[in-house]
């Protein structure tokens, strides 16, 4: 399918690697020009290449910590008017809440809800003066089924989700979208580091907790950064221009819920 978004340009956050990688691709691939983002040089340069190398479009890519305003500016000087934004980045560690201080929670705010407002800040006037942008947050499945022990990551994303409900209402009408992604277990390094990181505080071999973990999700599998990029690319397509404010599961069937 021809996504209708071939010379457009697409930031996307905390993608050298992961899920943000694999939205960058699938944009890339759709013909958008992309801009990468993160704070390994050696790595983010590694997958800026791979990716011209793969789809023959313009990547550039940006080394900046989004979570302070200078890494904001620098992203944006790269791109200062996108199409597409790709809000993402990791979440804080598992961490029961008590152990939480306010540096930590501060952190976890700035991370999973200040800077991506404060990217949406910037670049949904423009969007609308276009008449055409398409804004894709990437947050959890904890928004909607809560974790023991990611309890900041979720409340973060949850109000993340909240502050651009009514956003996603006002500009809709000008041909710009605003979206969630909520992914689930997907096979990436971050869900191989947690995965170590239990299987070694509970001294469980990490084959067999893997072999549980995967048992815990109806589709008996992680998911790949690659199909979760596919997606996000159609919610950034022509096509989804009437899907908005929606927090779309990506994860297996691993909510159960009917709604």
């Amino acid at each position: 399918m021809d996504l209708g978004i071939r010379g457009r340009k697409a930031i996307v956050c905390a993608s050298s690697q992961g899920l943000g990688k694999g939205c960058a691709r699938a944009l890339a691939e759709a013909g958008v020009a992309v801009v990468i983002n993160g704070r390994n040089r050696l790595l983010l340069e590694r997958t800026a290449e791979e990716i011209r190398q793969a789809t023959a479009v313009e990547v550039t890519p940006v080394l900046a910590d989004l979570s302070t305003e200078a890494g904001i500016e620098t992203l944006l000087a790269a791109c200062p008017e996108p199409d597409i934004l790709v809000n993402n980045n990791g979440g804080p560690p598992f961490r029961d809440f008590r152990d939480l201080d306010r540096a930590a929670l501060m952190t976890g705010l700035t991370m999973n809800m200040i800077t991506p407002i404060e990217l949406v800040q910037r670049v949904i006037d423009p969007m609308a003066a276009r008449r055409f942008g398409r804004i894709v947050n990437i947050t959890s499945l904890s928004v909607k089924m809560p974790l023991a022990g990611l309890d900041l990551s979720s409340g973060a994303r949850a109000g993340l989700t909240a502050f651009l409900a009514g956003v996603a209402r006002n500009v809709a009408d000008k041909n710009v979208t605003i979206n969630q992604l909520l992914p689930g277990s997907f096979d990436t390094a971050r869900l191989r580091s947690g995965l170590l990181a239990h299987a070694t505080r509970d001294a469980v071999p990490e084959a067999e907790l893997e072999e549980q973990w995967r048992a815990g999700i109806p589709a008996r599998r992680f998911g790949t950064a690659d199909e979760l990029g596919q997606i996000c690319a159609f919610l950034c397509s022509v096509h989804a221009g009437y899907i908005t404010g929606q927090n779309i599961l990506v994860d297996g069937g691993a909510v159960p819920t009917a709604f």
